[in-house]
C-alpha cells in the first residue's frame, strides 16, 4: 500500500511539474510574440489566472529570464513584462540587389543595432554571405555581444525559396544565388541556427510585429518593386504554401494576351506594375536614365506622365488586392516596396478598384495602407523570423 501511495505521490508531483513548465512556456511564447505585455494582458492572452501569471513572472524575473518595468497603459500604472536581455539576442539579415542589411534585437523586440552597406549588383552568394558574416561580427563586437548569446538568425532574399531543400529558386534579381542552400551555408559559417525566407514574407512579418499591421491576425503585405510579391498572414501565422510559393501575386494573369513575363506566361501583373515596365512607359518622354525614385519625385511635383503611370499601376494592383480581399478576407493589406513611396497617388486608384471589385462586406472590413517600416521592413521581418524560431528557457 505504501509503495502505491508513493508512486501516486511521484505521479502527482510529476504532473504538477509538467503543468508548471507548460504554463511557463505559454507565458514566454506570448511575450516572444508581443514583445512586452502587462501581467493583466498576459493573463488574458494565455488564459491563466492572474495569480498564476504573477507567480510565474516573479519566479522567472528572479531567474533573470524576464524583465519587469513600470509602465502606464490606458492611463493606469502597471508592470510591463518582457524577455530579458540576458536570455539572448537574435539577428536579421536582408539581401537585396544592391544592399545588405543586418539588425540585432533582443527577445523583448528591442532593436539593439542595425547597419546597411552596399553590395555590387552582380554579387554572388559567397560574396554576400562573407560580407554578412563580417558585418554581424562587427555589430556584435560594437554592442558587447558574442555569437554564443545569439539564439537564432533570420535571412531574407528577394527570391523564391524551395520549401523542401531550402535552396534559392530562379531569380532575375540575384542570379548568383540560384541553387544555393543559403540557410545551410550561413549556418556553417556562423555556427548558429539560420532560417531563410523570401523578402515579401519577411516584409509581412516585419509590419505585423513592428509596423502598420501590428496586432493583425489576418493581413497581407504587398511588395511592389522590380517584381511583385505578397506575404500572407493567416490566423496569425505566415502562410507559405506546400512548396513555399504562396503569395506570388505578381504572376497572376491580368491580360492573357499581354506581354510575355519572365515566368513564361502572358500578361502577368508584374508586366504591368513592375519597375522595369513603368520606366519603359516613360522612356520616350523622360529619357533613358529615369529611375523609379525619379518617377515618384516628378509625380509629386505634378508631372502628368509620371502621375498617370503611377495611377495606372495602382489600378492594376487594385485588381490583385480585390482578389486577395475576396479569397482571404484580411483586415489589412500593407503596401510596401519602392513604389509605395508614391503614397496616395498609388493608393487612391488602388482603393477605388478594390471598392468596385471586392465583395462589399469584405471590402468594408479591409484597410489598405502603406507600410511604416520602409526599407527596414525586410530586415526587421528577418529578425522577427529569428525571434519566432528561437528556443526559450523555462527556468
Amino acid at each position: 500500500m505504501g509503495g502505491a501511495l508513493s508512486a501516486m505521490t511521484r505521479s502527482a508531483t510529476g504532473s504538477q511539474a509538467s503543468l508548471r513548465e507548460a504554463n511557463r512556456r505559454r507565458v514566454l511564447q506570448a511575450l516572444r510574440a508581443a514583445g512586452s505585455l502587462t501581467q493583466a494582458e498576459l493573463a488574458r492572452q494565455t488564459g491563466l489566472s492572474p495569480a498564476t501569471v504573477s507567480n510565474i513572472v516573479r519566479d522567472l524575473a528572479e531567474a533573470g529570464i524576464l524583465d519587469v518595468t513600470p509602465t502606464a497603459r490606458s492611463g493606469r500604472r502597471a508592470q510591463a513584462v518582457s524577455l530579458g536581455r540576458g536570455v539572448g539576442v537574435a539577428i536579421g539579415i536582408d539581401f537585396g540587389h544592391r544592399h545588405l542589411r543586418v539588425a540585432i534585437g533582443d527577445l523583448g523586440h528591442e532593436v539593439i543595432a542595425e547597419h546597411t552597406q552596399p553590395l555590387p549588383p552582380d554579387h554572388g552568394a559567397d560574396q554576400g554571405l562573407t560580407s554578412a558574416t563580417s558585418l554581424i561580427d562587427e555589430l556584435l563586437a560594437a554592442t558587447g555581444l558574442t555569437r554564443a548569446e545569439v539564439r537564432g538568425v533570420g535571412l531574407g532574399l528577394p527570391a523564391p525559396i524551395d520549401a523542401g531543400t531550402g535552396a534559392v529558386g530562379s531569380t532575375s534579381i540575384l542570379p548568383g544565388w540560384v541553387g544555393v542552400p543559403a540557410a545551410e551555408v550561413m549556418s556553417e559559417r556562423l555556427g548558429l541556427r539560420v532560417h531563410v525566407d523570401n523578402d515579401a514574407n519577411l516584409g509581412a512579418l516585419g509590419e505585423v510585429v513592428w509596423g502598420a499591421a501590428r496586432g493583425c491576425s489576418e493581413a497581407a503585405y504587398l511588395k511592389v518593386a522590380t517584381g511583385i510579391g505578397a506575404g500572407l498572414i493567416i490566423g496569425g501565422r505566415l502562410h507559405r504554401g506546400v512548396a513555399g510559393t504562396a503569395g506570388e501575386v505578381g504572376h497572376t494573369t491580368i491580360d492573357e494576351h499581354g506581354r510575355v513575363c519572365r515566368c513564361g506566361n502572358r500578361g502577368c501583373l508584374e508586366t504591368f506594375v513592375g519597375a522595369p515596365h513603368l520606366l519603359e512607359l516613360l522612356r520616350a518622354s523622360h529619357g533613358p536614365n529615369l529611375t523609379l525614385h525619379d518617377v515618384i519625385d516628378l509625380a509629386g511635383e505634378g508631372d502628368a506622365g509620371c502621375r498617370r503611370v503611377i495611377a495606372d499601376a495602382g489600378r492594376h494592383l487594385g485588381v490583385a488586392v480585390a482578389n486577395l480581399c475576396n479569397l482571404l478576407n484580411p483586415e489589412r493589406i500593407v503596401v510596401g516596396g519602392d513604389l509605395a513611396q508614391a503614397g496616395d497617388l498609388l493608393l487612391y486608384p488602388l482603393r477605388d478598384v478594390v471598392s468596385r471589385f471586392a465583395i462589399p462586406s469584405a471590402a468594408a472590413a479591409l484597410c489598405v495602407c502603406t507600410g511604416v517600416l520602409g526599407e527596414r521592413a525586410e530586415v526587421l521581418g528577418a529578425l522577427a523570423l529569428a525571434l519566432s524560431e528561437s528556443d526559450l528557457p523555462v527556468g
